[in-house]
């Protein structure tokens, strides 16, 4: 005969035979000697045949109908019924060649139907068929059970270093000439937007904030990589008072091909304490607003390419005067673009008059907006990171 091919597998082909008759468990088991892969059970007792079986946990199952004590067909359903066994593959052997009886036993759950005894080369084909497929199926729920513990650790991973881009934000000033507070909602386990501010001398106070394009582990760690610079100061032959100097060694330093063709917008303004003199400059970024005591509300941008997309492009700044009592906020895109229906986004425009409209003592429009965002998207979860950094201008 042609010799059929073997399982490559961990598992070994089991067989458990469930008949009442000796002289059957002999006649299959010398059918099987010669097949070293198969390992062979007989089972005399239909009693036992479930225990048996949760026990040895077999790859194909063969059980006569016609045994005392229990009707054949309620048997299979028990084998269908039970949790570790419901999916192993099961071939009723019977004396009858009736087609009635073959529709009762794959009604109940019978895989298979056999007339006993049959040709062994029959046999040792359907039992090494049935056990493939079953096999296939405990490496497929084996894998997928790796992948689910794969995705759990990743997923703590994540969640641990988004703790850390987190811990990175700076603490909320509640004294002194600037007053800040934020909020940062990422939309994935890590997010691509990162922010800060610091006091470079005695006399001048550094805001800034940046996007990076796309989520996830690579966005973020160059999002920190950024922000790391700017925290510590650390870009060389750089004036950190002066934007546009900050702008050009960004761009220089963050080259896209050298970061997998990531790139970031950002904006980075000084304050100088002194003359009240915000120095600012923005690349490719969204305008932060100052809404100054007189009711003005002012857009701070610059006309300035996004980071890393064209070595040597000069980057240029600007300037305002700040005046006592005045509010400032900088964000990413994400804090306004919402689909609000039919392909309709909401705008900074109407972002800006929400704003305007929800100032109040109570110092909430933040918390606000965030809510209304929720509200317009129809979905807590927001498309992009929402980031918003807010400064109060004191005396």
């Amino acid at each position: 005969m042609q010799q059929t091919e073997k399982i490559l597998s961990k598992y070994k082909i089991k067989v458990l035979l469930i008949d009442d008759q000796q002289i059957v468990g002999s006649a299959v088991g010398m059918m099987l000697a010669n097949e070293q892969d198969i390992e062979f059970h007989f089972c005399q007792q239909p009693a036992m045949a479930l225990s048996m079986a949760s026990e040895i946990q077999p790859t194909v199952i063969l059980q006569d109908l016609v045994m005392p004590d229990i009707d054949g067909l309620t048997l299979v359903k028990f084998f269908r019924g039970h949790p570790k066994l419901k999916d192993v593959p099961l071939i009723v052997l019977s004396s009858k060649e009736e087609a009635i009886t073959k529709a009762d036993a794959f009604e109940v759950g019978a895989n298979d139907y056999l007339v006993k005894l049959p040709d062994k080369i029959e046999l040792i084909a359907r039992i090494r068929y049935h056990s493939k497929g079953y096999i296939a199926l405990l490496e497929r729920n084996e894998m997928y059970q790796a992948l689910l513990e794969s995705k759990e650790a990743l997923a703590h991973e994540l969640n641990r270093a988004a703790e850390y881009v987190i811990s990175l934000l700076p603490a909320p000033l509640k004294k002194g000439m600037v007053l800040s507070e934020w909020m940062f909602v990422p939309s994935a386990d890590l997010g691509g937007d990162s922010f800060g501010y610091h006091w470079i001398d005695s006399d001048h106070f550094a805001v800034y904030l940046l996007d990076v394009c796309d989520h996830g582990v690579g966005p973020a760690l160059l999002s920190v990589s950024a922000l790391n610079v700017l925290r510590s100061q650390t870009l060389p032959h750089t004036d950190f008072r002066d934007p546009a100097s900050v702008l050009n060694t960004l761009n220089e330093t963050f080259v896209m091909e050298k970061q997998n063709n990531l790139y970031f917008t950002i904006w980075y303004g000084v304050f100088n304490k002194n003359t009240r003199i915000l120095n600012y400059g923005s690349a490719g970024h969204p305008p932060a607003l100052l809404f100054t005591p007189d009711g003005v509300i002012h857009e701070l941008i610059t006309k300035n390419l996004i980071v890393g997309h064209l070595p040597k492009f000069p980057y240029k700044s600007a300037q305002i005067e700040v005046p006592i009592g005045s509010k400032f906020y900088v964000f990413s895109d994400g804090v306004y673009e919402v689909e609000v229906e039919h392909g309709k986004m909401w705008t900074l425009e109407e972002m800006r008059d929400l704003l305007k409209a929800e100032m109040t003592d109570n110092n909430d429009e933040l918390e606000k907006l965030h809510l209304y965002l929720q509200d317009l998207n129809k979905d807590d979860n927001l498309p992009d990171d929402f980031s918003i950094l807010k400064l109060n201008f004191e005396a």
